[in-house]
């Protein structure tokens, strides 16, 4: 209510596999994208990561954080830190035949994804959306280019980054654009490993694939 300048590092962001059935966080980006004053922002990697802590720092308002249980991916670490400007998404690739929009641990299998359809012909504009409030504008940009659009993320479908793109280009008047949304269901998700977990509920490379082809 004051917008006062608080960080909420949410880990245990998506699946968390061995932790147990209690501790996916498979709620959080729903919840907290409905709060007034809130920033919610998800890293694709470890030095992303920094980079967001660093401009929570440098924000005026509250900002919650998400990111997954265990190691990260092992990418290289910028020798400075640097502020990303709040509701900018970073566009990894692009393509003509779909885009896949994907928020945190869902980057890395989604250019996965992408490259691998490359070789069957099939070309995917890949963005890593970042920050799910506020949403950046320029998705519908990608979005209209392909004219069809994959949404991917480790969160319930309900509320969560899906809806807040279709909620998006509902406001924005965009109709030509084909939506699919991809994330957890709406259900307790049971205890595994998580590599497991994303094969079974087609959140890794494979799944992906399947998704994008279907539209």
């Amino acid at each position: 209510l004051s917008n006062l300048p608080v960080i909420f590092c949410i880990d245990r962001g998506g699946l968390v596999g061995e932790d147990g059935q209690t501790h996916h966080g498979q709620f959080d980006v729903t919840y907290l994208r409905s709060l007034p004053n809130m920033t919610v922002m998800a890293p694709k990697d470890e030095n992303e990561l920094r980079h967001m802590i660093f401009t929570a720092l440098n924000h005026t308002g509250p900002v919650a954080i998400r990111y997954p249980r265990g190691r990260g991916l092992g990418v290289p670490l910028d020798p400075d830190y640097k502020i990303i400007p709040i509701g900018e998404s970073e566009l990894l690739k692009e393509g003509k035949d779909l885009t896949l929009i994907a928020l945190g641990s869902m980057v890395r299998p989604c250019l996965e994804a992408a490259a691998e359809m490359e070789k069957e012909g099939l070309s995917a504009t890949v963005v890593n959306c970042r920050f799910v409030k506020p949403l950046d504008r320029r998705l519908a940009d990608y979005s209209r280019k392909t004219g069809k659009v994959l949404v991917v993320e480790e969160n319930i479908q309900q509320g969560g980054l899906g809806s807040a793109v279709l909620e998006l280009f509902s406001d924005m008047g965009i109709r030509e654009v084909t939506v699919k949304r991809l994330g957890l269901p709406d259900s307790f998700v049971e205890h595994g490993p998580v590599e497991v977990l994303r094969e079974k509920l087609g959140l890794d490379k494979a799944g992906i694939m399947k998704a994008a082809k279907s539209l």
